[in-house]
């Protein structure tokens, strides 16, 4: 009788255990599905029509050459302009970057885009040891940063939200990213550049208080190949604390009737060298068109 009550004992536990983690699972993922429906609610709320609705090749009359060639490259002659976009992606992130040691895990995610005001919301789940879920938050919303996190979406890691350091690490982020919606590093978009050689340019966004500036350098083919920051606000402890950041774009395809990087990679620029923490591909785009 002993071994049999045990054996009953057991069962029961590990039906509460499996219980209890499909409601921590289940109550994590709505709680983070009604965060995330707030933050998106904050793309809608001041979203204007980019304008002019199309590209037009006389607005790169006064641009860097460099930059000329860059648009003649990924945009075709009457290219509508993006008005906001839809993108999913899939890849690894590496939780040891700061420790200088490696630790990658897979992750997916969604993101939403408007161009403008420059806003977007990157939704992500990250899978630690084949099993649990963290959910990972990063956006530019009413022109603030925010970057949380929180296992099972209900237990929360850490994060900040605010303007400053916060807000244009975030935009600089969007202002990197464009590379997948590249209407939106067009002058009339508000974006400035300025020449730093044969194949290099720097461009700056302001947008309220934030201020982005990236240097990118195109490839043989005149597209995007890499940017950098000479300072980016890296989470260290509880800070933010500025940091050289680097990104790399590659694996080119047409993509509504525009030239648009499929996989890319970014990374810390420490003392021992760059440490890559974000590798992930472009798994579904979807773009609405300025009207």
């Amino acid at each position: 009788m002993k071994p049999r009550r045990w054996r009953r004992r057991l069962l029961w536990a590990v039906v509460l255990l499996v219980a209890a983690t499909a409601i921590a699972w289940i109550a994590g993922a709505l709680r983070w599905q009604d965060r995330q429906h707030e933050l998106r609610s904050g793309l809608f709320q001041f979203r204007h029509e980019p304008a002019p609705a199309a590209y037009a090749e006389r607005e790169l009359d006064l641009l860097p050459a460099s930059v000329q060639r860059f648009f003649g490259a990924v945009l075709t002659p009457g290219q509508q302009l993006v008005a906001e976009v839809r993108l999913h992606h899939r890849g690894t992130m590496n939780l040891a970057a700061d420790a200088q040691g490696d630790s990658w895990v897979p992750f997916t995610s969604s993101q939403w885009v408007m161009m403008q005001r420059p806003a977007f919301v990157w939704n992500a789940t990250v899978t630690m040891w084949g099993l649990l879920p963290v959910r990972v938050a990063d956006a530019y919303v009413r022109r603030e940063g925010i970057s949380e996190a929180a296992l099972w979406g209900l237990v929360p890691l850490g994060g900040q939200r605010g303007r400053g350091l916060v807000a244009t690490a975030q935009l600089q982020r969007f202002l990197a990213e464009a590379a997948w919606y590249p209407t939106a590093l067009l002058p009339s978009q508000g974006v400035q550049w300025r020449a730093a050689g044969e194949r290099a340019a720097v461009a700056t966004l302001r947008d309220g208080e934030a201020v982005a500036t990236l240097s990118f350098t195109f490839d043989e083919h005149g597209r995007i190949d890499r940017v950098h920051a000479d300072a980016r606000g890296r989470r260290v402890g509880d800070a933010l604390v500025p940091t050289p950041w680097t990104g790399r774009f590659w694996d080119y395809a047409e993509r509504g009737g525009m030239q648009v990087p499929q996989q890319a990679e970014v990374a810390w620029v420490l003392p021992g060298g760059e440490r890559p923490y974000w590798r992930g591909r472009i798994e579904a785009i979807d773009f609405q068109w300025a009207r």
